[in-house]
């Protein structure tokens, strides 16, 4: 009786080939899984092998490893590095090329590039906020008036003519600030929508490519920069900073952009409005108060943004809120409370109570309402928290007062926006 041949290496995988099935069934799916995993020890195994032969005679396999790891390494960093490079390169020349179409669009009706004003920092490099010494410091800083230093916070930068065809060259990071291009380039753009509908003419950016993405991945870069240098803060500080918050705030503000911004910047938001709080917070040296004030200065230039505005708000009143329970509890048991943190939270006051005011001026109530749940949390323990803490710390009730009335001065406008026919 004849014997039928073996099954042959194919069919049954071999050192080289793991066994495959192919089909979409369950069977099928777990024998792509093991065939990966037979795949990824049988590289290892090989690397090994690979590097046992060709290691040096006066080494062991462990320390050429290790070598053969760090060059491996340093080759990813320098690759990394020169892809980031040239993505920032990329990101600039399309930032030259929508504002150049632009251009192109508005000024094919006739109009003159000389009509065009746009806002450029003013020397936003050079130029230095040096804040007043509030006579804890030791050094012999530069001291300058405080109505001098409140107008540096807002005004920063002055128009100059608009250009058609320079404005590219303008577009240039320098080693100093690789954010300037950024910020130039979405001053630039706000200018020029800014104009163009001053003049009634359309810029609907969804007609050139790939344009909001360009806006968001700019926005995206400068609030990186922003997060890294709020993190680091230090003496003396630019008005560029200032400046760009100024620019954010204006961009979000824009209904046409806001969306797309957004979109693609929440996380980065939320991220920067914590460090800037943190930075008020945390910040525990004797010469701290000049410092809290500029970027107390910088929170109420973001919370000008009507859309940024409600987050702001909320986010201060949970750590107002999560410092009226450490209090209440201090108090319960008189043990001693962080003097430093004490005195830091009135920065946070001082913010609310603008942010609060300027959406009472503005009547938007729609923004900020009493369904937010940290403004719940914070209108429940109202009197409550007056009653109990108002003999050991009066200051600090005095000013849950104050927000406790343009809070309910809020809740009053928007009952009686509601109530209108």
């Amino acid at each position: 009786m004849a014997q039928s041949p073996g099954p042959s290496a194919s069919d049954i995988g071999s050192p080289l080939r793991p066994p495959t099935l192919r089909s979409s069934s369950p069977e099928g799916t777990k024998t792509r899984m093991d065939n990966q995993v037979w795949y990824f020890r049988t590289a290892k195994l090989a690397l090994a092998l690979a590097i046992i032969r060709s290691k040096p005679a006066d080494r062991s396999s462990r320390e050429y490893t290790e070598h053969l790891a760090r060059v491996v390494s340093g080759q990813d960093s320098k690759w990394r590095s020169k892809a980031e490079t040239l993505e920032a390169e990329v990101l600039q020349l399309r930032q030259k090329l929508l504002l150049s179409r632009m251009c192109s669009g508005l000024f094919t009706r006739g109009d003159s590039p000389s009509q065009v004003q746009a806002q450029e920092p003013g020397h936003s490099e050079n130029t230095v906020t040096v804040l007043e010494d509030s006579g804890c410091d030791l050094s012999n800083e530069q001291r300058t008036e405080p109505s001098e230093m409140s107008q540096d916070f807002v005004e920063s930068w002055t128009p100059t003519p608009f250009p058609l065809l320079p404005i590219a060259k303008k577009l240039c990071a320098t080693p100093e600030n690789p954010l300037s291009s950024h910020m130039q380039f979405l001053q630039h753009l706000l200018e020029l929508k800014n104009w163009a509908e001053s003049e009634s003419l359309k810029t609907d950016l969804s007609h050139f490519e790939n344009s909001f993405s360009t806006v968001s991945d700019s926005v995206f870069q400068l609030l990186e920069g922003l997060i890294t240098f709020y993190r680091e803060l230090k003496f003396p500080f630019s008005s560029f900073w200032t400046e760009a918050v100024g620019t954010l705030a204006r961009l979000i503000s824009d209904c046409n952009l806001s969306n797309h911004i957004l979109k693609k910047c929440s996380k980065k938001l939320e991220e920067f409005e914590q460090t800037l709080l943190q930075v008020i917070l945390k910040d525990h040296r004797i010469n701290r108060f000049q410092v809290q004030h500029y970027v107390s200065q910088s929170l109420i230039m973001l919370g000008s943004c009507s859309l940024l505005r409600k987050s702001i708000i909320s986010l201060l009143l949970s750590e107002v809120n999560s410092f009226i329970g450490d209090l209440d509890t201090i108090n319960q048991v008189q043990t001693s409370y962080d003097v430093t943190r004490y005195e830091n939270i009135f920065s946070l006051f001082w913010v609310l109570e603008q942010l609060l005011q300027r959406e009472n001026e503005e009547g938007n109530t729609s923004g900020v309402g009493h369904d937010d749940q940290e403004i719940k949390k914070f209108l429940q323990k109202h009197d409550e928290a007056i009653s109990q803490l108002s003999d050991t710390f009066p200051l600090f009730t005095f000013y849950l007062w104050r927000l406790g009335v343009l809070l309910n001065s809020i809740e009053i406008k928007t009952v009686e926006n509601n109530s209108l026919p």
